[in-house]
């Protein structure tokens, strides 16, 4: 029997889970809880920002023209109209040649004026203002819809909302916010040598690294992980999880159990509930993952190495959640950086390296691929393409941030 059912490059496979991706559903939830959440349809202002023409400091609206030729030896002498009010526009208020009028910042620029003076280069003398600097046309205002004009889109579709983004939602009457629904990622564990975190192993046994892992990636990355558990290699309690799991999730990833072996029966439960799709990536490490379905839902089964099963998360499994939260650029942040030595790969496949970054420089952290600690010691992956041998020293690489 072939340890494959047929492996497929990384394009290939990328393509496959996009065809299967859920289609994007949207949802509306309040400004205040819009933070972090993806934007569903663009937004527009629904009305000229500012409304009106403003003071961005505290000073005197003056014509910038009365101003010309003004400092400490030689002030401007201009007539003080009084104060303006915050939150009105001042019946009365214009301003003639050689008047001024004092302004709060954020006040509604009187008519007449185009300018603010700062208070700290004026003298007040009785009614007269003695303006000790001169200002242009437009200095120290922000006029109407300099921000954003009544139509005009302010933030595209795709977009993760930051909380600087709510406050300008705010200011563009966005009271309920278009959002996609959070994908729910089903996670089981799978294998007979695994137990919960709260046990001490005993001899062959480890750990569930990979179920908190996985859980904690996926929240952070905008979906709501549901976990199921341990399951053993038996293909009873496969399939009594998994028909559990599929009506409740939109995607469901089991961890381990995706080689092709007399006791691994992954591949095998989602082909007699549903259809395998993929089964073998050239990608390193992660070449034994499946893709497949199982009524509709799109179902992952990842290799049981905590490193592997990182790098097929984010390789394969984030650009199927990418479209179901309608992002068209990937969320995970990269950088570039100088490659510290030689890292040598096998054509054919596409291999992911994990390195540490320091001061522009990137370091690979070489190591069996059963161990955690080139996690944590790590700062991100660098991608080495399926047709390349290897990177030279010297050579500028993107860093997949973790």
């Amino acid at each position: 029997m072939r340890r494959f059912l047929n492996v497929i490059p990384v394009t290939d496979a990328v393509a496959t889970v996009i065809r299967i991706s859920p289609a994007k559903v949207t949802e509306t939830v309040p400004l205040e809880s819009a933070t972090g959440r993806i934007l569903a349809v663009p937004v527009s202002a629904d009305s000229d920002v500012p409304g009106f023409d403003r003071s961005v400091v505290d000073g005197y609206a003056v014509r910038a023209a009365d101003t010309a030729g003004a400092g400490d030896a030689a002030p401007a002498l201009l007539m003080n109209k009084g104060r303006i009010s915050m939150g009105r526009q001042e019946p009365g208020s214009a301003i003639s040649p050689s008047e001024c009028a004092y302004i709060p910042t954020g006040g509604v620029l009187p008519a007449g004026a185009d300018a603010v003076v700062m208070v700290e280069y004026t003298d007040e003398a009785a009614d007269t203002i003695l303006i000790k600097k001169s200002v242009s046309h437009g200095e120290n205002v922000l006029l109407h819809d300099e921000d954003f004009k009544s139509g005009e889109i302010v933030f595209p579709a795709g977009r993760r909302i930051t909380p600087q983004d709510a406050g300008v939602l705010a200011a563009c009457g966005c009271a309920k916010v278009p959002v996609a629904r959070k994908p729910v990622v089903g996670i089981i564990s799978t294998g007979n040598e695994l137990v919960t975190v709260n046990t001490v192993p005993g001899p062959g046994q480890v750990r569930d690294a990979n179920a908190p892992m996985l859980a904690a990636y996926l929240a952070e990355y905008g979906c709501v992980p549901r976990m199921y558990g341990i399951v053993r290699d038996e293909q009873e309690a496969f399939e009594a999880v998994l028909t559990k799991a599929v009506p409740e999730c939109d995607v469901v990833i089991l961890s381990g159990g995706s080689s092709k072996d007399d006791r691994d029966m992954t591949a095998g439960t989602i082909a007699t509930m549903g259809e395998v799709l993929v089964h073998g990536i050239a990608i390193a490490p992660g070449k034994p993952t499946i893709i497949g379905r199982i009524s509709g839902k799109p179902v992952f089964g990842l290799p049981g190495h905590p490193a592997s099963a990182f790098v097929v998360l984010i390789a394969i499994v984030c650009p199927l959640l990418d479209r179901m939260l309608g992002i068209d650029k990937t969320l995970q942040r990269t950088v570039r950086a100088t490659l510290a030595i030689n890292i040598p790969s096998q054509r054919g496949r596409e291999e992911y390296v994990r390195v540490r970054l320091e001061n522009g420089v990137a370091t690979p952290l070489f190591g069996k691929s059963g161990l955690l600690n080139t996690l944590v010691r790590s700062s991100g992956l660098v991608r080495i393409p399926a047709g390349a041998e290897g990177l030279e020293q010297g050579s500028g690489v993107e860093v997949i941030l973790w």
